[in-house]
């Protein structure tokens, strides 16, 4: 009876509910969208990219794309060749395409400036390095092969930790 607010009499998300229940429509409160000028882009134009973000979806692009050869490679080899096991040449080329598919992605999310970009890109890199390592040792080494895959790897690497990167891929919030 001396109860101020009915909640079953309310029937649509008025300012009176808001007032309640302040953050229904935002997680913060009172905090204007862009709150300084220079923080919003100018219509018409697009976020500034830092340079080392666009040399890091260089890098990544770059990856992708050879992973993109060597599925079509895998894919000719498939055709022409008879492979002593053609269940692990399938497996072998299918794994390839999900690589290149996945590390297309990790561009694409770099390119946007997504957060989620930097375990993932860090865990290929890792792979990379893992894969660069054998190049360089064993019965068939090939030092060539390993140092193409060294190089972009351990560039990539630093590339994510730079504080350009860290920050273009940072959610506002995080960076609070």
């Amino acid at each position: 009876m001396g109860c101020a607010y009915d909640p079953v009499s309310i029937k649509s998300t008025s300012n009176r509910l808001s007032h309640v229940y302040p953050q229904i429509n935002s997680f913060v409160l009172d905090d204007a969208v862009s709150p300084h000028p220079d923080d919003a882009p100018a219509r018409g134009r697009e976020p500034r990219i830092p340079a080392q973000l666009r040399v890091l979806v260089g890098l990544i692009a770059l990856e992708a794309l050879a992973l993109v050869a060597a599925t079509v490679y895998l894919v000719v080899e498939l055709l022409v060749d008879t492979p002593d096991s053609f269940v692990s040449a399938v497996a072998l080329t299918v794994v390839v395409a999900i690589g290149a598919v996945g590390v297309a992605a990790i561009a694409v999310g770099a390119l946007r400036g997504q957060p989620w970009i930097r375990g993932a890109g860090i865990t290929v890199q890792v792979l990379q390095i893992a894969l660069a390592i054998g190049s360089f040792q064993g019965l068939f080494a090939r030092p060539g092969i390993g140092w193409l895959l060294l190089t972009p790897a351990i560039a990539v690497i630093v590339l994510m930790f730079s504080r350009p990167v860290v920050l273009a891929t940072t959610r506002p919030e995080e960076q609070a």
